[in-house]
């Protein structure tokens, strides 16, 4: 695996030098904050969302702390909730992998 790693950025000119491990985030804590700052941008509650989606509020929760992985059958869950769709969601979590968001990710079309 470590050598295909090598190899993708071999085939990449410009792209920077892949982060110390211990300072890349954890995929669940970017899934949650993305989905936290959408949240948020809406005004909307917890519990409100969580209802929407079929989930309860504590999971949730725990989802946008980063503390549990959520299935993609729930992120997806999760978007439609917020108006948006699981592809928006993967372009936001890529953006903020790549520290290239300027903006709130914003998963509804405006």
């Amino acid at each position: 695996m470590a050598s295909a790693v090598s190899t993708i950025r071999e085939q990449t000119p410009g792209q920077k030098k892949a982060a110390d491990p211990s300072e890349r985030p954890l995929l669940r804590e970017v899934y949650g904050r993305v989905l936290r700052q959408e949240r948020t941008r809406q005004g909307r509650t917890l519990t409100e969302v969580a209802r929407e989606a079929g989930v309860s509020t504590q999971y949730l929760s725990e989802i946008e702390r980063g503390r549990k992985e959520p299935s993609s059958e729930v992120l997806g869950s999760v978007c439609d909730a917020l108006g948006g769709s699981l592809i928006e969601f993967v372009g936001g979590v890529h953006r903020e992998l790549l520290g290239s968001r300027v903006d709130a990710v914003t998963l509804a079309a405006a």
